[in-house]
């Protein structure tokens, strides 16, 4: 969505400032359940490549039945390991998306700095996908480090521009006293 879209539809720029906060938020959770969504598939494919390359062994070393019995035993040991691994990791992209999103309604300059600033050791996902122990971390960010966070208020920037001409008289000066001969040119 374009600004200038919205501009030629009659909106002011206090309206066009809440869409694109609104339209930002939901392109933000369209990411975060993407995300989800590539983690489920890719640990759900590799646990079928597994499965199926043990299947093919198993059926090949079916020599006796006791060997077979502790394949299967193993297997199933390795299967129950691999799947409490992929749903850590499923959780924890949960948990990274769910912080992610906290962090896209305070206001903060550049999200991913402040994300790298909190101990994600001492925040959890909530049930209802809120996110504990992030707010008291967020607050002391935003005191200890404000800069970090805008406040509601953009400044704008204005590159301060040289004289040439003035810069150019300058530096001759500056030359004439270190070389008196080049006065003479």
């Amino acid at each position: 969505m374009k600004r200038d879209f919205l501009k030629e539809q009659g909106l002011n720029d206090e309206q066009i400032e809440a869409v694109m906060k609104a339209h930002g938020s939901d392109v933000q959770n369209f990411r975060e359940q993407v995300s989800t969504l590539e983690t489920e598939k890719n640990s759900l494919n590799e646990q079928i490549t597994n499965r199926d390359k043990d299947i093919k062994g198993l059926k090949k070393n079916n020599s006796d039945n006791e060997e077979l019995s502790n394949q299967l035993k193993d297997l199933q040991d390795k299967y129950k390991t691999d799947t409490d691994k992929l749903s850590k990791q499923l959780s924890n992209v949960k948990l990274d998306n769910a912080v992610s999103k906290s962090l896209s309604s305070t206001n903060a300059r550049n999200p991913e700095v402040v994300k790298k600033m909190l101990n994600m050791d001492s925040v959890e996902l909530n049930e209802d996908g809120s996110v504990k122990g992030l707010d008291e971390q967020i607050k002391g960010l935003q005191e200890s480090d404000a800069y970090l966070f805008d406040g509601g208020q953009l400044s704008n920037y204005q590159a301060k521009t040289g004289d040439v001409n003035n810069d150019t008289n300058e530096v001759d000066q500056m030359a004439s006293i270190f070389n008196p001969n080049l006065n003479d040119k």
